[in-house]
């Protein structure tokens, strides 16, 4: 490995470490807020369980999305933004087999 490559690594694992620590303010920070899973499925007009085996969930983790206990992360959250916005296209491209 590059020298200087490496030398910027190690300043790079510096400086995080300080904002971990709340020593240093993070350059910039983005705040995606959680979407309505419940208000999604309604907005398709399925059931849990329906919507469950759609994003290939368990009926559980799907109640606990609706109730805010917890929250969709990576591929599920972009799954539901996506769901959101073209519920016909998505839906189309999830049942095509």
């Amino acid at each position: 490995m590059d020298q200087t490559l490496f030398e910027d690594l190690v300043q790079s694992l510096k400086e995080a470490k300080a904002i971990a620590r709340g020593e240093a303010p993070a350059s910039r920070r983005f705040n995606a807020a959680a979407p309505d899973v419940k208000a999604v499925r309604e907005q398709i007009g399925l059931s849990q369980i329906e919507f469950a085996g759609l994003m290939q969930v368990s009926v559980k983790t799907l109640q606990n999305w609706e109730q805010h206990r917890r929250n969709p992360t990576g591929p599920a959250a972009a799954l539901l933004k996506i769901v959101s916005a073209a519920p016909d296209v998505a839906l189309k491209a999830l049942h095509a087999r």
